[in-house]
């Protein structure tokens, strides 16, 4: 509800209702594969370059090239090596079901190699202060509670330091000369990358949450402000994780899981991945699933008609 302030108290009741449907839900996997996506555009956004997660469905699934990679929009960093950040800030959650999830992402599509192929500059460039970020933010915390996340963030954006861009000398048609004041790169994004792992080390989570990324484009330098920013975000989060956790349990409620084929079908597991990812190209899922391009080709029109 737009502009209804939110207690920590009701955003760690949201986020603990989220964490134990998920403890128990047949969907979890297939939940946190979107999550992934959902927080990676999320983060996108934040770093100012905006894409919609139907654009990474369509790269993940071999449509498309990593989204804006040859528009010419001066991206300040590519799709690619923001995909890697963000999946990469979860490799260390102590989740299994988090690091299943995501050695399954990576055999779809290894963000790692996408990453060294599209966007080696930003990795180089980012990379140190990702991991900088990193290591504070997942440090243990004195006490379970946002207000602590929240000084931990103020603290670690204070620490980070990046060059200033260097502005050319510029000349005017009179002859003067004169150089544009230098702007400092927006480092927010790198530091949300893992704010989902921070409610975990913290213990306000028991699972890696990958969609819990956002941030305010203008972070306050005040704990207090920033701490009611996150219960907000939090709350608008795990609302919509609820909703899009009912939506995948009722696709499969109404999809046949049993399809009356052998035990050793991948079919079933196919549904499952459909789900996850939609789309995948047979080159995929031959990859995936280990079978000939001819079996993936029956396979995908065999549950085509399913979902």
């Amino acid at each position: 509800m737009l502009g209804f302030s939110y207690d920590a108290d009701h955003a760690l009741l949201l986020l603990g209702r989220l964490d134990g449907r998920l403890a128990a839900s047949p969907a979890a996997d297939i939940w946190l594969a979107r999550a992934r996506l959902q927080g990676a555009a999320t983060l996108a956004q934040a770093a100012g370059v905006p894409i919609e997660v139907r654009d990474l469905q369509d790269w993940i699934a071999g449509r498309t090239a990593p989204p804006r990679h040859s528009e010419g929009l001066n991206d300040p960093l590519s799709i690619a090596a923001l995909f890697h950040f963000a999946l990469s800030a979860g490799e260390d959650s102590r989740d299994p079901l988090n690091r299943a999830t995501l050695n399954l992402s990576r055999q779809i599509l290894d963000d790692r190699q996408e990453a060294a192929l599209w966007g080696h500059e930003d990795i180089v460039r980012f990379g140190p202060l990702w991991r900088e970020a990193g290591q504070a933010l997942e440090a243990p915390y004195p006490t379970p509670s946002l207000l602590a996340i929240a000084e931990r963030i103020v603290a670690t954006r204070a620490a980070l330091q990046m060059p200033l861009t260097e502005v050319p000398l510029l000349t005017t048609a009179d002859g003067r000369q004169w150089r544009p004041e230098s702007s400092r790169v927006d480092l927010n994004w790198l530091i949300a990358c893992h704010v989902p792992l921070s409610l975990q080390r913290a213990g306000l989570a028991l699972r890696f949450l990958p969609s819990f990324t956002d941030m305010p484009r203008l972070l306050p330098g005040e704990p207090a402000l920033l701490e009611r920013m996150l219960r907000e975000n939090i709350c608008r989060r795990a609302l919509s994780g609820l909703k899009d956790l009912d939506r995948i349990e009722a696709r499969m409620a109404r999809a046949p899981m049993d399809l009356n084929v052998t035990r050793r079908s991948k079919a079933p597991l196919l549904l499952r991945l459909e789900l996850a990812y939609p789309g995948l190209s047979r080159t995929a899922v031959a990859r995936l699933l280990g079978i000939s391009h001819q079996g993936a080709t029956k396979l995908l029109a065999q549950i085509s008609g399913l979902l």
